[in-house]
């Protein structure tokens, strides 16, 4: 339950990330097919989770106890 509370931020982006992905796919697309994130919604809606996670965890608060244990 600790984990989930400490990276409740790189949920959410997890999460908003997969829907913009989707969306992305479902809205914009790729015509061709060529195209290797938006040619299929399971590469788009992962690409968006990763990306999504990835910002969001960077707004992620250190705690100095978090800080002094790993050092």
């Amino acid at each position: 339950m600790n984990f989930i509370k400490k990276n409740m931020l790189a949920f959410i982006g997890i999460a908003l990330g997969a829907i913009g992905g989707f969306l992305y796919w479902k809205l914009i697309g790729c015509n061709s097919g060529t195209c290797a994130i938006t040619s299929k919604p399971l590469n788009s809606t992962i690409y968006g989770a990763i990306m999504g996670g990835l910002v969001f965890s960077l707004f992620k608060k250190e705690n100095a106890n978090d800080v002094s244990r790993n050092n």
